[in-house]
């Protein structure tokens, strides 16, 4: 049996890939360049880069959603990564787009992401518009997109970052809110990413006892579905059909528009008012006092994030404790403010 070699794969690309998909022997190529690998192709190597990094693994213990809950089966930042991840694939190869490239964007698309979900990140924001005058260029806002992004290309493999492509980066970078990725696989994730969310969200507020499901309103079930894996494939299917022959990715009016309901009520009844959000402000104050506790004693920091110019001290910070897991958060908050037993 012969080995299948990279320049294999990239012709199998060039005769099954339909003319919108994104070749990974035509990519724009990596920061530093890199001589070719036998039998991976680019954004292969690239899926692997990411699923090796430390900060993949730190998404194991990094809220999505509900922060501590009790039970072993609510989703994490990793198995949501996962379920967005398997999603992008799947709608990938329908359409006869790079399945390698949506995946290693869908793997890396939460790399930046905060201890203890959102929450992190308005803390992080907050403590940034605080900034005084004697940091013009610090941020001035928390963005996971763009962590993401800066864990990719100057955080992880020792401060050298993992040299990712050109269209993996693009597609980090633009997989949140109204922005678009350059490329369709890139926008595959970003439509993926709700897809997941907004279902596996609503499973986890009824195995909590937050919702039921006969709390979500019926005309939206009623185009969406009634069960989790219906509303899922419905999603799914409405975006191939909208997305087959054209030249981004897209979904029908019906199903799209009953997908952004129901993420309204959602933020209504679950993220914003629910009572599975009653330890949010700890969280939220837990953030604040870590960035604050570093910003005056920057000598705290380890070593790889201590920065060689002052100004540069709030980047350094929030690299520092966004990339924290919340268990790690909570140890470090313990140990710089909490009061220790000792015995005399």
């Amino acid at each position: 049996m012969s080995l299948i070699t990279r320049e294999q794969y990239e012709s199998e690309e060039r005769l099954r890939l339909q003319v919108h998909a994104t070749l990974s022997s035509e990519t724009k190529g990596r920061a530093v360049e890199a001589s070719p690998d036998l039998y991976r192709t680019e954004f292969q190597r690239d899926r692997d880069r990411i699923l090796h990094c430390k900060a993949f693994r730190r998404l194991s213990h990094k809220t999505q959603v509900f922060l501590s809950p009790e039970g072993d089966h609510y989703r994490t930042r990793l198995t949501h990564t996962l379920e967005v991840a398997q999603i992008s694939r799947s709608i990938a190869r329908a359409l006869r787009l790079n399945e390698d490239l949506a995946e290693a964007v869908a793997l890396a698309h939460d790399l930046g992401h905060t201890p203890f979900g959102h929450i992190g990140e308005d803390a992080l924001t907050e403590c940034l518009h605080a900034l005084g005058p004697e940091f013009p260029g610090a941020p001035r806002s928390f963005r996971h997109n763009f962590q993401s992004l800066r864990v990719v290309e100057h955080l992880e493999f020792g401060g050298k970052g993992l040299n990712l492509t050109w269209e993996v980066r693009d597609g980090i970078a633009n997989h949140s809110g109204s922005l678009k990725a350059s490329t369709m696989e890139g926008q595959i994730v970003a439509i993926a990413d709700r897809i997941a969310y907004i279902n596996h969200d609503i499973d986890d507020a009824i195995r909590g006892n937050v919702i039921d499901e006969s709390d979500l309103p019926a005309h939206l079930t009623e185009v969406l579905g009634h069960r989790h894996d219906t509303r899922i494939t419905t999603l799914v299917n409405a975006l191939m059909d909208a997305s087959d022959g054209a030249s981004e990715i897209t979904m029908t009016p019906l199903v799209w528009e009953a997908m952004l309901e129901l993420r309204h009520w959602l933020f209504d009844n679950v993220y914003f008012s629910s009572v599975a959000k009653v330890e949010e402000p700890k969280a939220h104050g837990i953030v604040k006092s870590l960035f604050g506790h570093y910003m005056q004693n920057p000598e705290a920091l380890p070593a790889e994030h201590r920065p060689v110019n002052p100004e540069d001290l709030p980047q350094a910070v929030v690299d520092y404790v966004s990339g924290m897991t919340d268990r790690f958060a909570l140890r470090q908050f313990e140990t710089i403010f909490m009061p220790r037993s000792w015995m005399f």
